[in-house]
């Protein structure tokens, strides 16, 4: 939930992070957002949120479905698998 007029940043950011809006509703000036975005994406979203709002967005998260990965996504994963395997 956040107020109206950080619509606009807060939409960018969640797209930015692969974030899909599935809807909102706008009531009393705040706006609730559902979005589908991936867990990694957000583990760490509210600081930037905070940020983004002047502390005044709230969010909740819960697991939704499983999708598969972009294909740049998987290669950073694999490289990253094999630098760690590499280094053992």
């Amino acid at each position: 939930t956040i107020p109206d007029e950080f619509m606009g940043d807060v939409i960018g950011d969640l797209s930015s992070r692969r974030g899909k809006v599935l809807g909102s509703d706008s009531q009393d000036g705040l706006t609730e957002l559902k979005v589908n975005v991936p867990m990694s994406e957000v583990l760490r979203y509210a600081p930037d949120l905070r940020s983004m709002t002047g502390g005044q967005g709230v969010f909740t998260m819960e697991f939704d479905h499983y999708e598969e990965a972009p294909q740049p996504v998987v290669d950073k994963v694999v490289a990253e698998h094999q630098a760690a395997k590499a280094a053992e």
